[in-house]
């Protein structure tokens, strides 16, 4: 009798831990079927419903915008990326059509501010991003420059400083295979001072350009060289879309913003000041980025009647007297990229000496990643 007393008692503990091992193994199994369940159910409105598939486009816009863009083939699929592209290139060459009549009214004296009123810089924020708006009361007081040297672009800021500039901001685009490019090959046309420095779009084509005529209007959309020529062309970069024109906006909600990136915008306003818009993005717990509705209203809110996007991304920059940062990059070179243009501010534009750079140079003499 007491030998199986005993073996009662031995035996407890053990039947008791054995008793555990189901109630264990049935959490486990239920939060197992709790996350494959909620991933159904995601994967279902990210995939199925119209406001997954919302947010699908705007990640995939996102993508498109950076080096990284093949991904967003997981987002929209192969050909849904192929097609997004595309109806982009023929969204913004729509935007750039419709005739450009505003006119510009620039106040008596405009030409006599004084180095320190002649721009003011604000900030701006919204939802998910920051920046900077930089306006310049004398349009006739910017000036393309471009690199110092063949071989590579130059950082805005250096430019800024070799110059004497009082500000100034990235401008066009470049050749950038890999997205390691060295910045020095522009895409499209450089216009500086009436002359022509680079056509990389031969003698009759048009393109999307970003500039100001020698009076100090600004003119954005798709043009001719001979027609720009005609208008009086100063200063001119190639790049798109025009978002504002004749005082209206084109872009008609942030499913057509093309995605949320940092963003450089160059506007007029009818007083003829000069608007440079510059968001920062892509920095986690400061600002992710703005698409480009969020900068057409930023635009129309603060009077412009034309604007255009500029080059954007990792390039935007705006630069301060000294060649300073006033902004935050998302570049991971210091001090922005290396870049073909910038739109600087002087106090006498004319008597700054800017080299054609590019001068004999066809552009297939131009290797765009040798550094």
């Amino acid at each position: 009798m007491g030998s199986r007393t005993s073996a009662r008692k031995n035996s407890s503990p053990v039947n008791k831990r054995k008793r555990k091992r189901p109630g264990f193994w049935r959490v486990v199994a239920a939060l197992f079927a709790v996350i494959v369940i909620s991933s159904l159910l995601f994967l279902s409105w990210f995939f199925f419903t119209a406001s997954g598939t919302s947010l699908r486009y705007k990640l995939a816009d996102a993508l498109i915008t950076t080096q990284h863009r093949f991904l967003a083939k997981y987002l929209i699929g192969e050909q849904g990326l192929a097609d997004r592209v595309a109806d982009y290139a023929k969204q913004f060459q729509e935007m750039g059509e419709e005739l450009d009549t505003h006119q510009i009214t620039l106040p008596t004296g405009a030409g006599d501010h004084a180095a320190e009123s002649l721009t003011s810089v604000e900030e701006v924020d919204g939802k998910g991003y920051h920046g900077f708006l930089m306006t310049v009361k004398d349009p006739t007081k910017i000036r393309l420059v471009v690199p110092e040297k063949a071989g590579r672009g130059e950082k805005v800021g250096s430019m800024v400083k070799r110059t004497g500039a009082l500000a100034g901001v990235n401008a066009g685009g470049f050749a950038d295979p890999e997205w390691q490019g060295n910045g020095f090959q522009p895409i499209g046309l450089v216009i500086t001072q009436g002359e022509i420095y680079y056509n990389g779009l031969g003698k009759d084509a048009s393109a999307q350009i970003v500039g100001l005529d020698k009076q100090g209007k600004m003119l954005a959309g798709r043009y001719s060289i001979k027609e720009l020529m005609k208008l009086g062309i100063s200063e001119a970069v190639s790049f798109e879309p025009r978002m504002i024109v004749n005082g209206k906006g084109l872009i008609k909600n942030h499913a057509d913003g093309w995605g949320v990136a940092p963003r450089t915008v160059m506007g007029q306003k009818e007083d003829g000041s000069i608007l440079f818009l510059i968001i920062d993005g892509r920095q986690i717990g400061y600002s992710i980025g703005a698409d480009l509705y969020d900068c057409q209203q930023i635009m129309l809110e603060h009077g412009a009647v034309i604007a255009a996007n500029l080059d954007g991304g990792s390039s935007s920059v705006l630069i301060k007297e000294g060649g300073d940062l006033i902004n935050k990059p998302s570049s991971k070179s210091e001090g922005g990229r290396y870049l073909p243009t910038a739109f600087l501010v002087f106090d006498d534009p004319s008597a700054v000496n800017v080299p054609n750079v590019w001068a004999g140079l066809n552009p297939g003499d131009i290797d765009p990643s040798k550094w």
